[in-house]
């Protein structure tokens, strides 16, 4: 004669009139509406980081860097040579946010401006581009006519566009 396994798991096929055993299967709210708000204040987290990771996304190697020598100065501040490693750490950690973007940013200014393709747009944007002065709208220009320049079609002879 064996014993008999315990239940662990019951499942409830009917609804029991018994409270003390209605209070066992059902999960307690609480726990939900807490699991519910972590999760909203991880997305609203994740979300209101998001700018910060594209300023970083350009930045990245002097950050690395930086960050690298800074804790290396900072665990070994004891000796002489933590201090030598402590300063470029910060200087490069300090001298990140002045570097300037690099060319992703002209290539989605790239991508948005070839929206304008055909030559009724492409003259429209050009008089809007004369309303501002040529220091202002210079890099504009210059990509407007490298897009004029280069050929819209495949380079495959004989292949054209339907």
């Amino acid at each position: 004669m064996r014993l008999r396994p315990h239940r662990r798991h019951l499942v409830v096929w009917s609804q029991s009139d018994d409270a003390y055993l209605a209070s066992r299967v059902t999960r307690p709210g609480r726990t939900r509406r807490f699991r519910r708000g972590i999760r909203i204040g991880m997305l609203l987290t994740l979300c209101s980081l998001l700018p910060l990771a594209r300023a970083v996304r350009a930045r990245w190697r002097p950050l690395l860097a930086g960050t690298v020598l800074t804790v290396a100065g900072l665990l070994l501040r004891g000796s002489s040579t933590g201090s030598v490693v402590l300063l470029p750490g910060l200087v490069l950690l300090l001298s990140a946010p002045l570097l300037p973007g690099t060319p992703e940013g002209r290539s989605e200014l790239e991508r948005e401006l070839a929206v304008y393709s055909t030559p009724a747009q492409r003259r429209d944007l050009e008089a809007i581009l004369d309303q501002y002065p040529d220091s202002v709208t210079s890099e504009l220009r210059d990509i407007l006519t490298r897009q004029a320049t280069t050929p819209a079609g495949p380079q495959i002879p004989g292949c054209r566009r339907p």
